[in-house]
């Protein structure tokens, strides 16, 4: 090893871990005990970072893709000095503490994405990689590099076998995200015993074929030889780097060291005290570190903030330098930014004639482009389907990295993780588009960004039935619903231009709910009544002219028409009704119970609520009385025109639907 002092620090590491677990009596101890000097050796050595700005702009981000080893990335904020206390470290897996079992954004300062589900970690990443590049490509000038910085990511046999690496690693190799730089933690471990049985691929084979640079470190406890790789690896400047980095699980435990039994439990207090006699640690006490560790890390934190030092200073003399730049730099860091839509005329007129919902999401999204500079999105290779081209703004590639149109190929679980990992990078306001369908491959990354409270915008099209010969695999049913039991989620089906300006105005102004904008493949009239009301969720979008109408239509997107039709034959029959439009039913959920009484008077038990999707969640409006107009099977395949009668998703539907009640 490099030093005495460093090789104590790394011990110190595997000490904290070690301690945490056991006195929690549950977490996973093998990945921190392997991985230590990989990681003390990248945080004390390589990575710019400042614990006492922890979100300088130009830092080198560290995402812990395999999160299960939480306790390595805790023991590295406490000896740094992020703020994690001796005691937080105690109170591992506890309630409240700052020191969850999985890394959570938010939740913890030096946390930079909340991972737990393997793999997505290593797709964050890109997304943070691909940030930086784009934005290199924006801010930086001659002798001005104030965009110039690293992401690393470390994680190990059960992140490369997870799909979604496969597809965020083709992407990096494609787009060339040389300031990408993967720890692979190979140690050929994993739950069930020696990873052969189920994982025999060469991962260096892969990586490159991906585009990227491999190195290997034949001995994980090797700091000298890890550093070297590292500085290789940050030398390529065009290829992404993989570092392969050879470990013991259990490092340092005689009992454990190797074996699968290290991954997922606690030492044992045994195995604690022959960890510690093994690394020649002289103190049994638990938490406790000498004070030279401490003084030693210190002085190399007192360095990296002379970093930040010259970094500011650079900034200052840009802004005085540029400051049409600086503008705009401080344009794409204000979160408020599209908040001038709410005043815009134009912004909410954007149609007076049928058209389909995911036409005027591409109106708006080119006409919010030149309102928002730093929005940068795209789909999952069905951009001229889901209509979120940018016009004149170029694409992100290796070779035009100014372009903000992404190109995330087929690869919707990745595209979601990404996303999150660009907005999670700050600066960038993104978009990630798919069919509705897809989103059951988008909706574990959709879930992160609910959890981090990441506001990413889905732009989910082609929306129900109305997909139309494409047949059940491409008509969604039932996840709207799913969207709609996710806490923290947003999900809008707009019914016309109005309403998809409002979910589209809620979605670039969130700052703590991402959210789904459902919209429809085939043409929707433009409704007299909708109005900005539509940010409320529900609203009354034709009232009836009795102070209390004899019963309530409720519908959402293509189906508010229908319930407007029925309104007009229902008073032809002396039936008076109120149609109220949902785009967006978490959102009406949180308004004031005043205006949700307004709206839906518990009075008026005669309701039917209509959507071309499944039937699920609805009876929270309607009762054990009222009726349900939608899907309770697959869709089919034949023309639009002819599946909404097939199912009885019709106007005729809703009037008999209201009629029975009577």
């Amino acid at each position: 090893m490099s030093n005495s002092i460093d090789t104590r620090a790394i011990n110190a590491i595997r000490i904290l871990s070690a301690d945490a677990i056991q006195k929690a009596n549950s977490g996973h101890p093998g990945l921190p005990l392997g991985a230590a000097p990989a990681a003390y050796t990248l945080w004390s050595k390589v990575m710019n970072h400042n614990p006492k700005d922890p979100k300088w702009e130009n830092r080198d981000r560290f995402i812990l893709s395999g999160g299960h080893g939480s306790m390595l990335l805790y023991s590295l904020l406490h000896l740094f000095g992020y703020g994690l206390t001796t005691e937080d470290l105690a109170n591992f897996r506890q309630l409240d503490s700052l020191t969850p079992g999985h890394p959570e954004y938010r939740h913890t300062v030096g946390v930079e994405a909340t991972t737990g589900p393997l793999g997505a970690g290593m797709a964050m990443a890109v997304g943070m990689a691909m940030a930086e590049k784009h934005l290199a490509s924006v801010f930086n000038k001659e002798n001005f590099p104030v965009v110039d910085h690293y992401t690393y990511v470390l994680g190990g046999d059960g992140c490369m076998m997870e799909g979604i690496s496969y597809e965020a690693f083709s992407l990096a190799g494609t787009l060339g995200l040389s300031k990408l730089i993967v720890l692979y933690d190979s140690n050929d471990i994993s739950i069930e015993g020696g990873t052969n049985i189920a994982f025999r691929e060469n991962v260096q084979k892969r990586f490159e074929a991906f585009g990227f640079q491999t190195l290997r470190v034949e001995d994980g406890n090797d700091p000298d030889a890890i550093l070297a790789a590292l500085e290789e690896a940050k030398a390529d400047t065009t290829r992404p780097s993989m570092i392969e980095i050879k470990t013991k699980i259990g490092a340092g435990c005689p009992a454990k060291e190797g074996k699968a039994s290290a991954h997922g439990e606690p030492l044992g207090v045994d195995n604690v005290a022959a960890l510690r006699e093994n690394l020649g640690w002289e103190d049994s006490t638990p938490f406790a570190v000498p004070q030279e560790i401490y003084d030693h890390i210190a002085g190399i934190v007192a360095e990296k903030a002379k970093t930040e030092d010259a970094w500011n200073a650079l900034f200052e003399d840009y802004k005085k330098a540029f400051p049409e730049m600086a503008e705009l730099w401080a344009k794409y860091h204000d979160e408020d930014s599209a908040k001038v839509l709410y005043d815009d005329e134009t912004f909410w007129n954007m149609a007076d004639a049928p058209e389909a919902t995911r036409n005027l999401s591409g109106k708006l999204i080119n006409y919010m482009k030149d309102k928002i500079p730093n929005f940068f999105g795209g789909a999952a290779d069905l951009a001229p389907s889901t209509k979120t081209y940018m016009k004149d703004l170029g694409d992100f590639s290796k070779e035009t990295p100014d372009g903000s149109n992404l190109h995330f190929g087929v690869r919707e679980l990745a595209m979601a993780a990404i996303g999150n990992g660009i907005w999670l990078h700050g600066g960038l306001r993104p978009f990630v588009s798919t069919f509705f369908v897809f989103s059951d491959y988008v909706k574990p990354m959709a879930r992160l960004s609910a959890l981090m409270q990441v506001p990413l915008t889905y732009v989910l099209t082609h929306d129900s039935i109305g997909v139309g010969e494409d047949g059940p695999t491409h008509e969604p049913i039932e996840q709207l619903a799913m969207f709609r039991a996710m806490p923290n989620f947003y999900a809008f089906r707009p019914a016309d231009a109005t309403e998809t300006a409002a979910a589209w105005y809620y979605a670039v102004t969130s700052k703590t709910t991402p959210c789904a904008l459902v919209l429809t493949r085939q043409n929707l009239p433009q409704l007299a009544g909708s109005s900005r009301e539509a940010l409320k969720g529900g609203y009354i979008l034709e009232d009836s002219t009795k102070e209390t109408p004899d019963a309530i239509i409720i519908a959402t997107g293509s189906e508010v028409q229908l319930a407007v039709e029925a309104r007009k034959q229902l008073l032809t029959e002396g039936i008076d009704v109120r149609v109220v439009s949902m785009p967006c039913m978490d959102l009406f959920n949180d308004q004031p119970a005043e205006y949700k009484e307004a709206v839906l008077p518990a009075s008026v038990t005669k309701r039917v609520a209509a959507e071309a999707l499944a039937t699920f969640g609805w009876e929270r409006y309607v009762g054990l009385t009222g009726k349900i107009v939608g899907m309770t099977t697959f869709g089919a395949s034949a023309p639009a025109s002819l599946l909404f009668p097939k199912f009885g998703i019709t106007t005729e539907a809703v009037v008999d639907a209201v009629k029975a009640q009577f």
